[in-house]
């Protein structure tokens, strides 16, 4: 849960080293430009490709100032990593264009670049060291925890503000929270909450590197510091609990049984012959995919393609597949489980695969995969899996699965929409 600390104004927002206040125009918070600049600034990136790849080739030489042991770094507190930004809907209508939808609301895929953004912020923020012009550290994103929604109307021309802080260290990974909220009707209302996982590494982004220990201040920042080791352990039990590594349970495998024998043609004794049921659609029916050819422009401040990028466009292709299937606009519940497994390459051909894996009552749960394809080798590489549970407002049909790794696909929805429900 996030920190209900209401936090300093952004003037007097200070991340140990360096001010937030400090990207901003007096009296006004950061908004989402500047903080982008700001980790420009960290890691002596450069807006000009041709001077960015030179700038990230110099910074081998901040090797020298990574700490051998965590002992050797100071403490940091919550407080050290607490950012305020905003994003001005509502009093900057020129903002508007890039994140107006054609259903007049937001594009959420803009939202989810942002949190990206920021949440790479706020661990910097917790590692700044005020000696140092430029940080040793590449801080990139392992996985997105949970992102959920609290609203699911987001208006396009009202402001909206994000907070957002560390709540969980380990040697080399932070767990960074944030909050979501916009002005409406006179007040600021809950919109998400999320939760980011970061990893360390070297300044060549090749190997894992020691990050400040964090010490809760008081017990409401020791409870926020368990649910961090809570989080954490959830996550090796299911990782552990992978249907890529084990069978399924019991109850699982006779839910696929009885799957297989609804399917079956009653008129005849014969596994051979599949009938779909009554209200029901073939997953192999529930797909969409799309291609992604990507360019230095959107690429991050190491020379990859921006991780944000690649959750809007995973996020836009999976609405727009349970959009096709509910014949109806589907709202966002959840994002759940987004793993980084390797990054993306400029000039990469990104393949993406969407299916609907799993459905009940009004909720549709997404699956998108993505991956790299060599056009050299003409090898496969995943690099993506993202689960999206979204709503629409009628009931949707099932999804039935034919083969055993549909099957599989369609156990693995299933447990990440239940974890969902079980967490709203």
């Amino acid at each position: 849960m996030f920190s209900p600390r209401v936090l300093r104004s952004a003037s007097s927002i200070v991340c140990r080293g360096f001010s937030v206040g400090q990207m901003s125009r007096q009296g006004n918070a950061p908004d989402m430009a500047e903080v982008r600049n700001r980790l420009r600034e960290i890691v002596g990136a450069s807006t000009n490709w041709k001077d960015h790849q030179q700038a990230l080739a110099e910074r081998s030489s901040l090797s020298q100032y990574l700490a051998k042991s965590q002992e050797e770094l100071p403490s940091r507190t919550m407080k050290d990593s607490e950012i305020e930004v905003h994003l001005p809907l509502g009093t900057k209508p020129e903002l508007r264009e890039k994140y107006l939808n054609f259903h007049n609301s937001v594009r959420f895929g803009r939202i989810l670049e942002d949190l990206d953004s920021l949440a790479v912020l706020i661990c910097y923020s917790h590692t700044w060291n005020k000696e140092l012009s430029r940080s040793p550290l590449s801080i990139v994103t392992a996985l997105v925890d949970k992102i959920d929604m609290r609203k699911h109307i987001i208006y396009p021309d009202c402001d909206i503000k994000f907070k957002g802080h560390v709540t969980w260290v380990g040697k080399t990974s932070i767990e960074a929270k944030m909050h979501m909220t916009q002005y409406h009707d006179g007040v600021y209302t809950d919109v998400l909450d999320a939760t980011f996982v970061m990893v360390a590494r070297d300044p060549e982004n090749k190997r894992a590197a020691f990050i400040n220990p964090l010490i809760p201040d008081g017990p409401e920042e020791e409870a926020i510091f368990q649910q961090g080791e809570i989080n954490k352990k959830r996550r090796v039990e299911l990782n552990t609990a992978s249907l890529l590594k084990v069978a399924p349970t019991a109850e699982e495998r006779t839910l696929i049984h009885n799957l297989f024998l609804n399917t079956l043609d009653p008129r005849t004794v014969s596994f051979r012959g599949r009938t779909l049921p009554p209200n029901s659609v073939w997953m192999e029916d529930a797909k969409m995919k799309g291609l992604e050819i990507c360019h230095p422009q959107e690429r991050n401040i190491f020379n990859r393609i921006f991780g944000g990028f690649l959750m809007r466009k995973a996020y836009e292709l999976g609405w727009a597949n349970a959009c096709a299937f509910a014949g109806c606009r589907p709202s966002l519940v959840a994002v759940d489980d987004i793993v980084f497994r390797k990054p993306v390459e400029i000039g990469s051909l990104l393949l993406l695969s969407s299916q609907v894996c799993y459905t009940e009552g009004t909720h549709v749960q997404v699956r998108v995969h993505t991956e790299v394809l060599d056009p050299l080798t003409r090898q496969h590489s995943t690099t993506n899996v993202f689960h999206f549970t979204f709503r629409v407002e009628k009931d949707v049909s099932a999804v039935v699965p034919q083969s055993y790794g549909e099957s599989m696909l369609y156990l693995d929805g299933k447990r990440h929409f239940d974890e969902t429900m079980r967490i709203l």
